[in-house]
């Protein structure tokens, strides 16, 4: 057998107690990062849940220790794993009141009828399935839209500028929008920053009744949530999420290994009561020019 070869200079090894303790901060730094990806996924067994409430409190301390959107009108904030088919978490008070009456203030006086795009040529188009009313406020428009676009991509680690211009949403009573998927099935759309790989949905107001963001192709035992009776019927279809002001909900159209997850299909239930308004950023693979 032959001998092992040995250095004609003694290397120095490092103190145990340094070495192990810069080992410990690597591994935590990446697991962290997977987790807030999705790339780790939980057994839906009994034990699930015990292991989600762990992530979350994962989560939430960290958003804590990197200081998003520390303001104090925000209130207490946290991440909350809400499912992993689709993977989707709930950043509680993401944005401050403030801000939600400014993106309100600004888009007001713009709206006009909501489209759907066309699968056959990525075009705009009217749609029975979506009846509320939209605009679009340009990408880097401001400083507090600048911020809150900054918030976004230190939260999904995805760079500003794979985003598309922030979409701002009002849905009176009665107005909806279907259930559908947020990536494309066509070539056309794809072309400018290519596919759409998550998205981030914002309250920008509370909702007396109605108005949930459903996944009816979300795989769980949504009938055991504690809020399950505050839902309307249309929430009780699936993972229902209840409009609260400033809380925002991150959700990927596109698993870790680049498949599209059909189980991000979402819609939008009915406003019963109030007046329902909310932000949407679609988050693309690729740097989106604007």
């Amino acid at each position: 057998m032959a001998k092992p070869r040995h250095s004609r200079f003694p290397q120095r090894k490092p103190p145990s107690s340094q070495l192990l303790r810069a080992v410990l901060l690597i591994f935590g730094f990446v697991v962290l990062i997977f987790l807030v990806l999705g790339v780790f996924s939980f057994p839906s067994s009994s034990g699930g849940s015990s292991k989600a409430n762990d992530l979350s409190s994962i989560l939430r301390k960290s958003a804590e220790r990197s200081g998003l959107g520390r303001d104090g009108d925000r209130g207490e904030q946290w991440v909350e794993l809400i499912s992993w088919e689709p993977r989707a978490f709930v950043y509680h008070n993401f944005l401050s009141e403030n801000e939600c009456k400014y993106l309100i203030e600004i888009a007001e006086p713009h709206m006009h009828k909501s489209t759907v795009v066309d699968s056959a040529t990525g075009k705009s188009k009217d749609s029975r399935v979506r009846t509320s009313s939209g605009t679009f406020l340009k990408r880097g428009r401001d400083k507090i839209i600048r911020d809150i676009e900054k918030r976004i991509a230190d939260f999904t680690f995805i760079p500003a500028e794979h985003g598309e211009g922030l979409q701002i949403l009002h849905y009176e009573v009665g107005q909806k929008y279907e259930p559908h998927y947020d990536y494309f099935v066509d070539e056309y759309s794809t072309k400018n920053g290519g596919q759409r790989i998550a998205t981030i949905l914002m309250y920008l107001s509370d909702v007396e009744e109605g108005g949930e963001t459903v996944f009816p192709a979300a795989k769980g035992n949504f009938s055991a949530v504690p809020w399950w009776n505050e839902l309307s019927d249309c929430g009780k279809e699936g993972l229902s999420v209840k409009p609260k002001m400033g809380d925002a909900l991150l959700f990927w159209s596109m698993k870790p290994d680049g498949v599209l997850d059909e189980s991000s299909l979402h819609g939008g239930c009915p406003v019963i009561k109030g007046n329902k308004w909310s932000s949407t950023k679609w988050l693309r693979v690729h740097e989106y020019k604007i």
